[in-house]
């Protein structure tokens, strides 16, 4: 009629299972996320119409569809580019650039182009768009 029951002793051992659990899900997370925040300060931009430039002043270099290059508005190879770019900008003190490329073409070539700029020693170099409204 009576039944015996054994008296259970307290667990004194830690269950680890559930904090193994928590360390793996945020291992995952720092995983994933850390990545992401090595490629920079997120900020917002400001929106604003862009101040139009008066092309007829400055020194353009114009890149077309087909990859020919011209300075201002004489045909120019690749190679010559950098040795002429450094003879006409030597004199000078404020040494600026606008690039004219049609978007047909690459990226890398017209990352080519800014090279052989650079190369010459100028430092401002600035890219033509279209104004949208």
């Amino acid at each position: 009629m009576f039944k015996s029951y054994r008296f259970i002793k307290p667990m004194s051992d830690i269950n680890v299972t559930p904090f193994v659990d928590v360390m793996l899900v945020l291992l995952i997370i720092f995983m994933v996320t850390a990545p992401l925040m090595e490629q920079g300060i997120e900020v917002q931009l400001p929106e604003e119409k862009a101040e139009s430039v008066n092309l007829e002043e400055s020194f353009v270099i114009t890149i077309k569809k087909d990859g020919k290059v011209y300075l201002k508005k004489q045909l120019i190879p690749l190679k010559l580019l950098e040795s002429k770019l450094m003879e006409i900008f030597s004199g000078r003190k404020f040494k600026e650039v606008y690039i004219r490329a049609d978007k047909g073409n690459s990226y890398g070539y017209v990352m080519k182009i800014m090279a052989a700029v650079k190369k010459a020693g100028i430092t401002r170099v600035g890219l033509v768009t279209e104004y949208m409204e």
